[in-house]
Parts: C-alpha cells; structure tokens; sequence
C-alpha cells in the first residue's frame, strides 16, 4: 500500500469509521519493520493490540477464578408486609397530625381575639317537669347503649374471624 493511503486510513481509524479489514491492512503495515519515520508514533499501538490478540487465558487462570469464587452465597427473600411497608409513612403522618393539632392549640390558647364567655342564663330549658327531662335522657342513653353494644359485638366477631383465618395460613 502506499503511504498515501495508510495516511488516509489511519484519518478514518481514528474518526473511527474503518472496517475490520482495513483495520487488518492497518495492524499487517505497521508489522513491517520498515515503517516511515513520521508514521513510528502509531506502530507501539498497532503492534499491542497484534500481541494482545495472539495471547490468551490459562488453565490456571479458570482454576484461580473458580477457588475465588467459592461456594455460592444463598440469600432468602423475606416476606414484607405492607404494615411493615408503610410503617414509616405511618409515623411520619402521625407526627405531622400531632404537631398539626399541638400548633393549633397553641395558636387558639395564646393567640385568640375571642374571649369565651359562658352564658349560663341565656339557656333554655325544654321541658318544664325535670322526671320527664330524666326519663328522656335515660332512653336516650338506654338506646345509645344497646346500638354500641350491638356494633361492638359484631366487630369484635369480625376480628376473631379475621384472627382465626391469619392462624390458618400461617400453619
């Protein structure tokens, strides 16, 4: 090849749009003993990689590699529960909910223009027989009594189902 050409190849080697056989008449240029003076600088390179490809891996170096490794390392998955998934989202929204209503305390106790004043007179009374204010309030009571207990009841049977089938899969 002419040195011309070996100028323009070594151009497009290094704007890295040469093919692999002009790579090759490349390397076989720069093999030769008799390389041009101004074009010495690159043969150290080609010449590396012509000896790099010549050498290859040993038998020892697999049998090295593999007694380094070693026995493989078996990790368990852990199951995560979104309970505990969410758990630090769940602290956080706890903090920010109590310093939300400590703050507004604070801002009512301290800072508040209104004053409260408790008219006690101007309340009105709605029945005139206090026996019959008493028995009112005491069916009301009586009626509120047995609705939570009713709901209670059930919520409580709702949780000892939802107990009982947790124990299940976890046997």
């Amino acid at each position: 090849m002419d040195y011309k050409d070996i100028e323009q190849l070594l151009e497009r080697y290094w704007q890295c749009d040469t093919t692999l056989e002009e790579e090759g008449c490349l390397r076989d240029f720069f093999l030769k003993t008799d390389v041009p003076v101004h074009l010495r600088k690159y043969r150290e390179l080609f010449v590396y990689q012509y000896t790099q490809q010549q050498e290859g891996l040993s038998q020892e170096f697999d049998a090295r590699i593999l007694q380094q490794i070693g026995e493989p390392i078996v990790v368990k998955a852990r199951r995560i529960s979104w309970r505990q998934l969410y758990m630090p989202l769940f602290r956080a929204a706890m903090i920010v909910g109590f310093v939300w209503t400590l703050g507004t305390a604070v801002r009512y106790t301290f800072w508040s223009d209104e004053s409260v004043d408790y008219d006690y007179d101007a309340y009105i009374d709605t029945y005139d027989d206090p026996a019959m204010a008493y028995e009112e309030v005491t069916n009301a009571l009586w009626v509120l009594s047995e609705k939570l207990s009713i709901s209670l009841d059930t919520e409580f049977e709702d949780t000892l189902s939802v107990i009982r089938d947790h124990k299940l899969r976890e046997e």
